[in-house]
């Protein structure tokens, strides 16, 4: 059971799966932020553009409900057809938000990469040539 543990502490403890855990997280947190931008700014503003078209109410009723005055007595039964078309439509403004998003993302690494790319020193002289320069310098002196 310690080696379990032991076992288990290395691996909770990998850069890796620590970056992993922060990602997941980070993500769901962006993942409502998107998700209000589509449902509280997008999509209302698609709405009044499309004249208040929700696909949301569109379906197909293959057997109607029974009813008995007010009661339900067994359910409508649907292909929700509207539904799926909504979340396919969902999907894709929250997908080409993430991609702005990783865009905007990755533009500023490549910028930062740029900033931090110093330009290599200048070569020095070899050994060779600073013992090539001493033997010179001696020679010169001895004269």
């Amino acid at each position: 059971m310690g080696n379990l543990l032991k076992e288990f502490k290395e691996f909770a403890i990998k850069g890796n799966v620590v970056d992993m855990a922060v990602g997941v997280i980070i993500g769901a947190a962006f993942g409502k932020i998107v998700s209000s931008l589509v449902n509280d700014i997008i999509m209302p503003g698609l709405g009044v553009l499309t004249g208040g078209l929700d696909f949301s109410e569109h379906k197909f009723v293959l057997k109607q409900a029974v009813m008995q005055g007010t009661e339900v007595i067994t359910p409508e039964v649907a292909i929700t057809w509207g539904a799926f078309v909504q979340t396919i439509i969902d999907f894709l403004i929250v997908a080409f938000c993430i991609f702005l998003a990783v865009k905007v993302l990755n533009q500023l690494k490549r910028e930062k990469a740029k900033e931090e790319e110093a330009p290599a020193p200048p070569a020095g002289p070899t050994t060779e040539e600073l013992l090539t320069q001493i033997r010179d310098l001696l020679a010169k002196n001895n004269k």
